[in-house]
């Protein structure tokens, strides 16, 4: 029995929201908040959809 990659929908919502927050926050302590939220958004997205495994499903 083979084990499936850890990937799920909510941590890819989460990590969006998250990786927005923190990419606003970033991007106006460089000068373009809308350029740090795209980036965050994407960023954390990407990274919690991999990383975050959510609930195992075992019989």
């Amino acid at each position: 029995m083979t084990r499936k990659p850890h990937r799920n929908r909510r941590g890819l919502f989460v990590g969006a929201i998250l990786g927005a927050v923190a990419g606003y926050f970033a991007g106006r302590a460089m000068g373009n908040p809308a350029m740090g939220i795209i980036l965050g958004a994407v960023a954390g997205s990407a990274l919690l959809y991999r990383i975050n495994p959510g609930p195992w499903n075992r019989p």
